[in-house]
């Protein structure tokens, strides 16, 4: 009876132990007497009980890791790193299953050599570099760590998804003296920027200036002209009255000089009415008179031809 109960108990157990939940996003891989037999996929599954074990469950997500590390620039400056690592199983494929599950003893060993590669892959880079060209090329040694290492990690089943340099710095007197280099060359950036506007400012005014005076200029010439042209189209016109009375005088028989005297007596009382002055001086001699009006018959004799005409 109890030998019965043993057998049916086993029996329960195996039929129990046969049936294997892989869960997703993970891969089981089947031993049998300590060598490699198949792997499981996602779900529910059927192992020979008591025979085959499951010796590891692999996970097919993504995973990061968080590194920190020093390296040396080609002029010996240190230079502090600050990552994030990013990878995966390469594929499901059986073959990759397997380099994942027995090329490294456990875990911890493989984040080990991973880190270290990468480690050792950036501080190669940054040794052939100088110090202040580090901070302009996360890029390219982004790019020269995936192609260094890309061949390495597909050999134990893993790919490099990103490799994110987030923090890159250096030694506290580097960082000072980079600081001062930045501070002096936006001060001197600021002079320039200043000095420009100043340039701008005075360029613009000196062409106000320039463009005022211009234009001044073409109005005073334009006045000047037109002053011009009134005093000639006075000087017309004042030929021609004084033409007209030449000629009207001579048909009456008369004799004009008296026109001249009448212009210079209206001329001074012009200058009597319309002059600022209180004083007039006249030379009322009888031989600046004489003189005057030699003056006005010569003027008048120059003027008689132009009213023939």
């Amino acid at each position: 009876m109890s030998f019965s109960i043993i057998i049916l108990v086993l029996i329960i157990l195996g039929i129990f132990s046969s049936f294997v939940t892989v869960q997703q996003g993970t891969i089981a891989v089947i031993t049998m007497f300590g060598k490699y037999q198949r792997i499981l996929g996602p779900g529910l599954n059927m192992k020979i009980p008591f025979l085959e074990q499951i010796y590891r469950r692999i996970s097919i997500q993504n995973r990061s890791v968080e590194l920190e590390f020093q390296a040396i620039t080609i002029d010996q400056a240190n230079v502090y790193f600050k990552a994030m690592l990013l990878y995966a199983v390469v594929n499901t494929d059986e073959n990759t299953i397997k380099n994942v599950a027995f090329k490294f003893i456990d875990e911890r060993n493989l984040m080990q050599a991973l880190v270290r590669t990468i480690e050792g892959s950036i501080r190669g880079f940054v040794a052939t570099k100088k110090q202040a060209e580090v901070l302009s090329l996360r890029k390219e040694i982004v790019d020269d760590v995936k192609e260094q290492i890309d061949q390495t990690l597909e050999t134990w089943g893993y790919h490099l998804l990103d490799l994110q340099l987030n923090d890159i710095t250096f030694d506290e007197a580097i960082i000072k003296s980079m600081a001062q280099v930045v501070a002096s060359s936006n001060l001197k950036a600021a002079a320039e920027n200043e000095g420009q506007a100043l340039l701008i400012t005075k360029t613009k005014a000196a062409e106000a200036d320039g463009n005022a005076i211009k234009i001044a200029a073409e109005a005073e010439r334009t006045a000047a002209q037109l002053r011009g042209q009134g005093v000639a189209l006075f000087r017309e016109e004042v030929a021609k009255g004084m033409s007209q009375a030449a000629k009207e005088m001579e048909q009456a028989n008369l004799d004009t000089s008296v026109i001249l005297f009448s212009m210079w007596t209206e001329a001074i009382k012009n200058f009597a009415e319309y002059g600022k002055g209180n004083v007039i001086f006249l030379d009322g001699s009888s031989d600046n008179m004489q003189k005057t009006m030699k003056e006005m018959m010569a003027m008048n004799n120059l003027m008689a031809p132009q009213s023939k005409k």
